[in-house]
């Protein structure tokens, strides 16, 4: 039962186009930003946010930025964002292949050396206490620039955000993101717990 219940999509006029938002990358508008319409600025300011940080500014694509935020999320026990980042991982075209062999992506064929690096970094930049190393900073900088880098902890800072907020509030998780967990996480031992209705 999550600790404060989201309201209805359409309680806050002033958000209603902002928060479809979502609806592109998650199919949904997300339990989490309707428990943020209690204070409409968080909603506003949170929904820009995430505009922000997934608009692609350089070569780090849309799945690589749901990849590592499901990297992030992992990290930190979230399931609610588990299973939202690998839903939106797959609607903006990650492979089941890919998403299977995320966990083992240092010896897949199927993630590049820059991608390996920039899963290194999220691991260990999503870690408490954080576990960026200098070598892992270096080889980041050897496949990204640095504005990449920074699209890059920004997702991993925006769920950072995410990963408190939906465990905290023990955010229910949509339909659409239960079936998305089961049908890509289960294998590695993936339940809705807290989240599940």
């Amino acid at each position: 039962m999550p600790l404060i219940s989201p309201l209805p999509e359409d309680h806050n006029p002033d958000l209603i186009d902002l928060i479809q938002f979502f609806r592109g990358p998650l199919g949904t508008v997300p339990n989490s930003v309707l428990t943020m319409q209690r204070r409409p600025k968080i909603a506003r300011a949170f929904t820009e946010l995430n505009k922000a940080v997934m608009e692609n500014g350089g070569r780090v694509t849309a799945e690589q930025k749901r990849l590592i935020g499901y990297i992030a999320s992992h990290a930190a026990g979230c399931r609610y964002c588990q299973a939202h980042t690998i839903l939106a991982a797959e609607r903006f075209g990650s492979t089941p292949e890919r998403m299977a062999a995320i966990w083992e992506y240092q010896k897949s064929s199927l993630f590049t050396a820059a991608e390996k690096a920039a899963f290194d970094f999220a691991l260990a930049a999503a870690c408490v206490p954080n576990a960026v190393t200098p070598e892992i900073g270096e080889n980041l900088k050897k496949h990204w620039t640095e504005d990449e880098i920074v699209e890059i902890l920004g997702v991993v800072a925006l769920f950072g955000y995410l990963n408190r907020w939906n465990d905290s509030m023990a955010t229910e998780l949509e339909p659409i993101g239960i079936a998305a967990g089961e049908k890509n996480l289960k294998a590695e031992g993936w339940t809705p717990g807290k989240h599940g209705t």
